[in-house]
């Protein structure tokens, strides 16, 4: 189909983008063929009119976990036991079959709220690839997935024996990571770090769990493929030991030295802010978080760690990207929108830097700013459209009247919510 957007405002992702009226953006296909004004003659396009609408760039969202929904525990519910929920999901053909579906319906999710493109951080087994080419092949609704299926892990480390495999040497490291190649992610993730969800020590959610050796085998090894490495980590010695040993994003954060700046930016790396997780922990009381009272205050050391880890690297001009880390307790596949709203409160960042760095920043940490991530001539057709002006207010993001993913057209988009979640967080907005 031609589409001829028109009577809307253009806020086209770039960084010094300005409100811009009296323009049609076209597309053909997959792609935005011109911008141009309205007065042209735009027979041979459907016309779609925004009625003084908001058209922005499809936001991209640089840290998902696509198995769960992001439902909190109940109240005093016994921790949840990833690994047998694991091997749950993957005992045999049919438990698999559905597991699958279950993260592809997930991933519709993600579209529907105007996600057009999603970075998976960890999965179970290749689902998140095997998703990936059915929405490319038109098989299925969902956004553009890059993809790193199963992580990497070590015995007793974070999400080990979930969406994650444990090693215990360079050597296995090195095997696990072609292994996990010949499922064709397009990333390799590791985690390096504990994290709030599994520390029972107050005051250590970032334990370092991963050797240096380890790092480095399975960066190398990812490297030597022609893969990135994103890593999980929670603490500062974290943060030096994955820049040190050939690691590209880090995933988290926490507070920085002058020694790992240096190191930042001459690993020419990126730092991945995702506050969405950490607020529950940190800042619900714990009638309402059901956590428990370390996790609370390791999420508050973690908060303050991700929160001085951004602010350090904008600093420093090194690259920083948005993830939600959807699928945590209270971070659902529709909310990343909240992620933006957090960045712009508790980083300081305008609005207009929020969204640049959602969309067009967060396309070139991902490596395919020359496909998506702004409105102009030449890129993919990866639109969205919102009612209220997203400058004044991010809130404006949560109500999505259209999306175009790829090209194709989505009108009146919906999914299913978790009122009671939502009523939750708004509470400490």
């Amino acid at each position: 189909m031609k589409y001829a957007f028109v009577n809307g405002v253009i806020l086209d992702g770039s960084k010094d983008m300005q409100p811009v009226t009296g323009k049609a953006v076209l597309t053909d296909g997959d792609r935005i063929v011109g911008i141009t004004s309205e007065l042209k003659d735009l027979q041979g396009y459907e016309i779609v009119d925004l009625k003084g609408a908001y058209l922005l760039p499809g936001l991209i969202d640089l840290h998902v976990h696509l198995a769960l929904s992001g439902k909190p525990p109940k109240a005093d519910s016994k921790p949840k036991d990833y690994g047998k929920l694991y091997k749950l999901l993957t005992g045999n053909k049919a438990v698999r079959a559905a597991a699958k579906q279950l993260v592809a319906g997930y991933a519709k999710t993600e579209v529907m709220s105007g996600v057009t493109t999603i970075r998976t951080v960890g999965g179970v087994l290749d689902f998140d690839a095997q998703v990936r080419d059915l929405i490319n092949a038109g098989k299925m609704t969902g956004p553009r997935i890059i993809a790193s299926n199963t992580g990497v892990s070590v015995p007793g480390g974070h999400f080990a024996g979930s969406i994650a495999t444990a090693v215990s040497s360079p050597e296995e490291a090195r095997e696990l990571v072609r292994q996990i190649a010949d499922t064709k992610p397009d990333l390799i993730k590791l985690m390096i770090t504990g994290g709030v969800m599994d520390s029972d020590e107050e005051g250590m959610p970032g334990a370092l769990k991963m050797s240096p050796e380890i790092v480095k085998a399975a960066s190398d090894e990812a490297h030597k493929l022609g893969f990135k490495v994103a890593a999980h980590v929670e603490s500062t010695e974290g943060v030096r030991v994955a820049l040190e040993n050939g690691v590209d994003t880090i995933e988290h954060g926490a507070k920085l030295t002058d020694e790992i700046i240096k190191l930042f930016k001459d690993r020419k790396a990126a730092d991945i802010c995702t506050l969405s997780p950490a607020i529950p922990y940190a800042k619900f009381t714990l009638e309402e978080s059901h956590a428990t009272d370390v996790a609370k205050k390791n999420g508050a050391v973690v908060l303050e760690g991700i929160i001085e880890c951004t602010k350090t690297c904008i600093e420093n001009d090194i690259p920083v990207g948005l993830g939600s880390d959807v699928s945590c307790p209270f971070v659902t596949h529709y909310n990343f929108w909240r992620e933006l709203y957090y960045f712009n409160k508790y980083i300081g960042r305008s609005a207009q830097e929020t969204i640049h760095r959602a969309t067009a920043g967060n396309a070139a940490i991902a490596g395919i700013d020359k496909e998506t991530g702004t409105i102009e001539a030449g890129k993919c057709a990866d639109m969205i459209v919102v009612r209220e002006d997203p400058l004044k207010d991010l809130t404006a993001l949560k109500d999505v009247s259209m999306v175009m993913a790829r090209g194709r057209l989505i009108c009146r988009p919906s999914h299913k919510q978790m009122k009671a979640i939502d009523e939750l967080l708004d509470k400490y907005m």
